[in-house]
């Protein structure tokens, strides 16, 4: 059986391609048109997965949709109705835009479907529509390595679930409660994105990692007035102070009036509030899904946790819920937001409509270390690199590990694309930009020089799986930068008196701990176990790197500058190299030097993207 999900419209547009039980390929649509978030049919994708199983879209069984946007018609409509006559200019706006894209999506998925056959292809026996949250569940059980889970997903919204519960058991996975829109952790989170300035659908992140300059001053407010948080986690928002139902804005004047100050613009500068700010919604944020994990362990008495959706994203959070020992074992998918609901509509397809027999996975997980889109030949790489006219040198693998160990010891910024890219928003080793952890100036560099964005942005480390347990406190599996976990006690550095009273921003100059470029202002790190099993390579040279250096961690940030979407292709590669501060670049065998290239191919890449 032969399947194909989609998810596609709303932002981050992806394909995967299930056949039998294994996810034999995805990718998220930006990667190939370059639209950061691109939101398009996902053309593109689709032909990768084809082409990677030598298809075409004649031989698959079904396609599978992660959402029913009729459903989501109606949430439109009654949100509308429930609160007229507030809201008549947004609802002016969203209308006509449904009117004419959105409410007829099937015409539309067929019609691009059957452009893309040549024997003709049925959305009326072919085309199917999984549920947004049922979609999320599905991604998050069915590749995890458990024979029976209780699943929670949190987002913003679906089609009316905002939060959900399942409870996944052999090939069965049944949604069995949801806490329903405007109620929603994720639109909390987003709001206060809005409200310190960054962009909501993509600056969340963000705020997580401003979270550790501040104080959680607020969070009590919060939950005074914003959020009614239950005991078992359960939650209602009061809609007073939003404004996302019906308007323009995430919030309104009372939000602003209850905290103070006005919604910041994203050109002005951040300043102690805002670091507040982040601090309490984070604290919110961590106590809702830390009770949540409580009570349903309490009530289900099942040893493992599976999560999905965007805030699942939310790796502080995680980290809280595995160091509290309330589960035996938590599995996050790696492509948490809306782009994994691709896979988890193809998986719910084969296992729900047609009720095939599910095999648990051996190891760690059946998402193949989430490796799951484009790889390039040395040959395409070295035609590539010509092409672009990029001067290199093609290696042995001992040499290559050598050579970028001792680049990397010298401090230098790396890219390093190897093997088939990642799917999901982390790079994991195969489009990543490498450096020592070890270096007090690497961070701000990374940041600065190299990835062109906010100075205050925390990178991950790298670590092979062996020695997690004598850097960090955590020894676990976390393949997919999705915890967080303090440094180990004995590698930290004791600040000064003078340091301890730092503020703010103030406080990242202060080297922390024997990794100081990983190193968060609260001593946490966001935790990648590289594994040898799952990636050969990137093991090979972090182990080269430990040889030299005493070292089993390096820096690993995404393959791109701020406004790009993770590099794909080699010419990506090679692009972002020369219009970055990157000193060297590694694809397959090749290896290129800064010093060696032709200036005149350098492009500006500080002024050609708007801040994201």
């Amino acid at each position: 059986m032969k399947i194909l999900g989609l998810s596609a419209f709303y932002h981050d547009s992806a394909a995967a391609l299930l056949v039998d039980d294994r996810i034999v390929a995805a990718a998220q649509e930006e990667r190939f048109t370059r639209k950061k978030h691109d939101s398009a049919f996902p053309t593109h994708s689709i032909n990768y997965c084809l082409e990677e199983a030598g298809l075409t879209i004649d031989d698959i069984d079904h396609v599978a949709f992660y959402d029913k946007p009729f459903l989501k018609f109606e949430r439109l409509l009654e949100t509308y109705v429930a609160f007229a006559p507030r809201g008549f200019r947004s609802f002016r706006m969203a209308i006509p835009v449904w009117l004419r894209e959105k409410l007829f999506q099937k015409d539309l998925l067929g019609t691009e479907l059957k452009e893309m056959a040549n024997n003709g292809f049925d959305p009326a026996e072919q085309l199917l529509f999984s549920e947004h949250h049922l979609s999320h569940a599905a991604s998050a059980f069915y590749p995890s390595p458990f024979e029976e889970a209780i699943v929670l997903t949190m987002d913003g919204v679906g089609e009316w679930a905002t939060t959900s519960v399942a409870h996944g058991k052999g090939n069965k996975l049944e949604v069995l409660r949801e806490i329903h829109f405007p109620h929603s952790i994720g639109l909390l989170y987003s709001a206060a994105t809005y409200y310190t300035g960054f962009k909501v659908n993509s600056g969340e992140y963000k705020v997580m990692g401003l979270a550790p300059y501040g104080e959680p001053r607020f969070k009590d407010l919060m939950m005074e007035h914003l959020i009614d948080v239950k005991e078992d986690g359960s939650f209602r928002l009061d809609q007073s102070y939003f404004d996302y139902c019906t308007g323009l804005t995430m919030t309104n004047d009372k939000f602003a009036k209850l905290f103070g100050e006005p919604v910041r613009d994203a050109d002005e500068p951040l300043t102690q509030f805002h670091m507040d700010i982040a601090a309490s919604v984070q604290a919110v944020t961590e106590e809702i899904v830390l009770r949540l994990a409580r009570s349903l362990r309490k009530e289900f008495g099942i040893p493992n946790l599976c999560l999905a959706g965007g805030v699942a994203l939310n790796c502080v959070a995680n980290g809280k819920v595995v160091l509290a020992d309330i589960f035996d074992r938590v599995w996050i998918q790696p492509a948490a937001g809306d782009a994994g609901g691709a896979v988890g509509a193809a998986l719910a397809t084969r296992y729900l409509n047609f009720d095939e027999e599910r095999t648990v996975p051996n190891g760690l997980d059946a998402m193949a270390g989430s490796y799951l889109g484009p790889e390039y030949s040395q040959e395409e790489i070295e035609k590539q690199l010509t092409e672009a006219g990029g001067v290199f040198t093609t290696l042995s693998d001992d040499d290559l590990y050598d050579q970028t160990a001792k680049a990397l010891a010298d401090e230098k910024a790396i890219g390093w694309m190897q093997g088939r890219m990642e799917f999901g928003p982390r790079a994991l080793g195969n489009r990543s930009i490498i450096g020592d952890p070890r270096s007090p100036a690497m961070q701000k560099t990374l940041n600065l020089r190299v990835k062109y964005r906010e100075s205050f942005r925390p990178f991950a480390p790298s670590v092979l799986r062996e020695d997690v347990g004598d850097w960090f406190e955590l020894d676990d599996d976390s393949p997919y930068m999705l915890l967080v976990a303090g440094v180990k006690e004995s590698r930290r550095k004791a600040m000064t008196a003078e340091e301890e009273n730092l503020f703010g921003i103030e406080k990242l100059n202060v080297p922390r701990s024997d990794l100081p470029a990983i190193t968060h202002v609260d001593y946490s790190a966001r935790i990648q176990t590289v594994h040898k099993e799952s990636n050969p390579r990137y093991h090979a040279l972090i182990s080269e790197f430990k040889k030299q250096t005493g070292c089993p961690v390096v820096v690993n940030t995404s393959f791109n500058v701020r406004g790009e979407p993770i590099v794909n292709t080699p010419h990506d590669a090679f692009r972002c190299f020369m219009g970055s501060d990157i000193e060297v670049l590694v694809i397959g065998n090749a290896f290129l030097r800064k010093e060696d290239q032709d200036p005149a191919l350098a492009l500006d890449y500080k002024n050609a993207f708007e801040l994201d």
